[in-house]
């Protein structure tokens, strides 16, 4: 079992402290990315409040994570469809030399 730690990150301007068995130095990039994220939002927004905030940039978070799960799933289908071909290419070739 791997040992867990606490790393303290600061999110929008508040401390938290995170519990876990994650490099702390992953921790502390993850909290960044957040606190960047949330800020973006903020400059560009008249939100009332720190927790509308959060849960649109969560939402925003969310939505870049899905586009590239996306991305991903296409490529792998067009690699796999590539490989089928490649395939039917090469029985087709051995199937002409006999």
């Amino acid at each position: 079992m791997e040992d867990t730690h606490t790393t303290t990150v600061t999110i929008f301007g508040r401390d938290y402290k995170i519990k876990g068995i994650a490099d702390e130095n992953y921790i502390l990039e993850m909290a960044k990315f957040v606190d960047t994220k949330m800020r973006e939002l903020s400059n560009t927004s008249q939100l009332p409040s720190t927790e509308r905030i959060a849960i649109l940039t969560a939402l925003n978070i969310a939505d870049e994570l899905f586009q590239e799960k996306q991305k991903t799933s296409e490529a792998f289908s067009s690699v796999e469809e590539r490989a089928d071909q490649l395939m039917t290419l090469l029985d087709e070739r051995v199937l002409a030399e006999k």
